[in-house]
Formats: C-alpha cells, structure tokens, sequence
C-alpha cells in the first residue's frame, strides 16, 4: 500500500504501525511516532492499523549541537 511516510510518498508491505517500524530498522530503537497527525505510543503501535494515503511521521532523537 502506499503511505505518506515522514512527508514523502513510501510504499509498504506492513500492515500495523509497529511492522512498519521495524521494517525501517527502528524495531528497538527509541522514537516518536504519529499517524494521521496523532501520536501514537510505543505500547500502541502493534494494535495500530495501517490504511491506504495513511500520513506517517516517525522521529528519532539525534545528538550533537
């Protein structure tokens, strides 16, 4: 299906959010996610179903200054 993913056109396989995550490598990693502009916890994101045109925005913290 295809998906707006962090504002850009991205085509999956995954059906719920945490699938999706962990396609993109951050299955263990500490981010922030919102679908369809809410935010959806980490605890949720097995339970979140993912739907055509679907807008996805996943954020990892970075370091630096």
């Amino acid at each position: 299906m295809k998906v707006l993913l962090n504002g850009e056109p991205f085509a999956t396989e995954a059906v719920t959010l945490d699938e999706l995550c962990a396609s993109l490598g951050f299955a263990e990693a500490k981010i922030a996610t919102a679908l369809n502009g809410s935010f959806v916890p980490a605890s949720s994101r097995c339970a979140t179903q993912l739907a055509p045109a679907d807008e996805i925005e996943i954020v990892a913290p970075r370091q630096g200054g």
